[in-house]
């Protein structure tokens, strides 16, 4: 018999997770950096920033390119790229809506947790429609340090109340995953752009392949329904 969860709070990630916007970002940060003379190897340096709050992505931008690296006007045209991309819609991830609308019916809390800043966190959420659908949302502004460190997901269980240990935790990167793990959380990993690390596998409740699979294993190990 499969054993339950006695959950308090599902915590979600944002970008990747119920947003399609990984590839989004990731497109706008090598077009831009190719655009201003870097190439190389730019694809993997930014593989290796998904899931990673601003701050530690520009960090790593200084550090293999130098201190006179034009952040200011990577980041401008970076942004401009980007937000000519949103223009055409901001989609959801498949079984995003099923996802959040099983929750919801089951009384469950629910929080973003995200690496995005909160102007855009609210930004985005707004566009994608289901901005009001949380009782928490967490970003990078709300803690000294982002993930992979544990304290947004800290954070996101102390609002509820909850032991982290209670909290479903749902990510699609690993950088996203070390943070949920080192709080405690049950992790379930959707990945998205980069593949799980055998660490993850190892550590993660499940590896699934979509929003769909996580609303079947909430239902199967939470027995979801109305409270």
């Amino acid at each position: 018999m499969t054993a339950t969860w006695n959950v308090s709070a599902v915590l979600l990630d944002m970008d990747g997770t119920l947003l399609d916007t990984e590839r989004v970002y990731f497109d706008s940060l090598v077009a831009t950096l190719h655009a201003h003379g870097y190439t190389d190897d730019v694809v993997t340096l930014c593989h290796a920033m998904v899931g990673l709050p601003g701050p530690e992505c520009e960090a790593m931008l200084h550090a293999r390119y130098g201190d006179n690296f034009p952040l200011a006007d990577i980041n401008k045209a970076f942004i401009a790229r980007r937000d000519e991309t949103f223009e055409a819609g901001l989609p959801l991830k498949r079984g995003a809506v099923e996802l959040l609308d099983g929750l919801q019916a089951a009384e469950y809390p629910m929080a973003i947790v995200t690496s995005s800043s909160r102007r855009t966190a609210d930004a985005h959420l707004r566009l994608a429609g289901i901005h009001d659908r949380f009782h928490a949302i967490l970003t990078r502004d709300d803690v000294v340090k982002g993930k992979p460190s544990p304290e947004l997901y800290l954070l996101a269980a102390s609002r509820f109340g909850a032991k982290p240990e209670s909290c479903v935790a749902v990510e699609d990167s690993n950088h996203g995953v070390t943070a949920a793990l080192a709080a405690g959380a049950i992790t379930i990993m959707v990945p998205d752009m980069v593949p799980p690390t055998d660490a993850s596998r190892a550590n993660c409740a499940a590896v699934v392949p979509d929003l769909g699979a996580v609303l079947d294993m909430l239902r199967t190990r939470c027995r979801l329904e109305r409270r």
